[in-house]
C-alpha cells in the first residue's frame, strides 16, 4: 500500500486540489478509498433526537479513491511517487524524488 494512515496527501482533482495537504484519517483497503482531514465534506441531514432535539445539518469527511492521492516526501516537502524497497527482511517506502524513505517501515 503507497498510502499509510497519518501520511500528509494532496488531492489530484476536484475542488478540493488547490488547498494544501492534509492528513489521512482513515483507509478502506476493501474500497480503495481513504478519509482525508477536511476534504470532501459533505452535509449529513440528523432526525430529531435527544442529542438534537430539533434536528441537525453536520458536515463530514467522504471517502475519496486512492488513485486521487499523493504523498507528501516529508523530507523533500514535495507531492512524490511511492516507491517499495526490501531492506533487511522488510518493505520500506522511500521518495522517488529524493529516495530517503517515507515513515517508519512495516
Amino acid at each position: 500500500m503507497h498510502i499509510h494512515k497519518n501520511d500528509r496527501v494532496k488531492l489530484l482533482g476536484g475542488v478540493d486540489a488547490s488547498k494544501e495537504p492534509s492528513r489521512v484519517v482513515k483507509i478502506n483497503l476493501s474500497e480503495g478509498t481513504a478519509i482525508v482531514q477536511g476534504r470532501n465534506m459533505a452535509w449529513k441531514h440528523l432526525k430529531r433526537s435527544q442529542d438534537y432535539p430539533h434536528g441537525a445539518r453536520v458536515q463530514k469527511e467522504q471517502p475519496i479513491p486512492l488513485a486521487k492521492l499523493m504523498v507528501i516526501c516529508p523530507n523533500c516537502s514535495k507531492a512524490t511517487r511511492v516507491k517499495m524497497t526490501v531492506q533487511e527482511n522488510a518493505k520500506m517506502r522511500i521518495c522517488a524524488k529524493c529516495k530517503k524513505p517515507l515513515g517508519e517501515d512495516k
